[in-house]
């Protein structure tokens, strides 16, 4: 600790919570895939032609982490499960035109403002809190098949395809509940989820986090965890994502993409020559000045992670 004397209060609380943030994460997926090992994985959705050649058969050290947010899937994962549970009564009106509002922005922008996904975290959390576990898991369930389902890239889809089929595991990491994104991940029948972590007491959601919302820093510091718990040589992953906001999990890795990517990001990506895949319209990629390269893991997971933390291709 005496090594971050020199960051101040505020810094070093903000470190300290995307660290707690990032091993509640990491702790839970590894917990939520020993569960579903050996559960029949869903057939593949439909794939690109040309899926990259890189990925290392047979290398047990190597992995993949996908971003999922407008990465993975179109929009963003915490607004649709907002719809869902607006379907079922959970709030009314004046909250889901909070969600409207917020899932329009992000879709014309193409890109994550930290102050619109605090909000509707934070709106998401005073929603679900007194709710059980199980209650919100099977409506997870019932809500990727309504909003979500449809709403995959068939190309960033493919490109994972191709890290399993080299034997390699695959993890979402994402700001998103763990519970909604690890639903997202074994649907697509990927490895499992790193996401952000809400607190429950006796299996009832108390409205608050472990840390802090996997986002930034806090995504990098769980990947980094994940690959210690799980024996991964960093310099062989791979990692991909949309958003500046992810350059520190993206640099920590061998094999980074910018998939969909932001302003920021494909400049960032272009300076330092890193793997791009655009898979939007020729229309939405210019209007974030981009040009096409191609026409809430259980909760129980987060919850025991609460206690116990208290073939390269250019």
């Amino acid at each position: 600790m005496a090594a971050l004397g020199w960051l101040t209060p505020r810094r070093r609380s903000a470190t300290a919570r995307s660290v707690l943030a990032g091993e509640a994460a990491a702790e839970a997926a590894r917990k939520a895939s020993r569960e579903t090992d050996t559960a029949e994985a869903p057939a593949p959705g439909r794939e690109e032609p040309g899926a990259p050649d890189f990925p290392v058969a047979g290398d047990e050290h190597a992995a993949a982490f996908f971003d999922l947010d407008n990465t993975v899937m179109q929009g963003a994962a915490i607004f649709h499960f907002g719809r869902g549970l607006y379907k079922r009564k959970f709030f009314q009106r004046r909250e889901l035109a909070r969600f409207a509002w917020q899932q329009t922005w992000f879709r014309l922008a193409g890109v994550e403002d930290p102050h619109h996904m605090q909000d509707v975290r934070e709106s998401a959390l005073s929603i679900v809190k007194g709710h059980r576990v199980s209650e919100l898991m099977s409506i997870g369930e019932e809500i990727y098949d309504e909003y979500m389902a449809d709403r995959i890239w068939p190309g960033t889809r493919a490109l994972a395809q191709a890290h399993l089929d080299a034997g390699q595991k695959v993890w979402l990491v994402t700001a998103a509940p763990v519970e909604t994104a690890t639903i997202i991940a074994r649907r697509l029948g990927l490895t499992g989820a790193l996401g952000t972590v809400a607190e429950s007491v006796d299996g009832v959601y108390t409205g608050k986090l472990v840390g802090e919302p996997l986002h930034g820093p806090a995504k990098a510091e769980a990947v980094r965890a994940l690959a210690a718990a799980e024996g991964l040589d960093l310099s062989r992953c791979a990692a991909y994502s949309d958003s500046h906001n992810d350059i520190p999990m993206l640099s920590l890795v061998g094999h980074p993409y910018a998939i969909n990517p932001d302003t920021k990001l494909r400049k960032h990506a272009r300076e330092r020559e890193w793997r791009l895949r655009d898979y939007r319209t020729g229309r939405k990629a210019a209007k974030v000045g981009i040009p096409a390269a191609a026409g809430v893991g259980a909760l129980a997971g987060g919850t025991a992670a609460a206690v116990a933390l208290h073939r390269r291709r250019r």
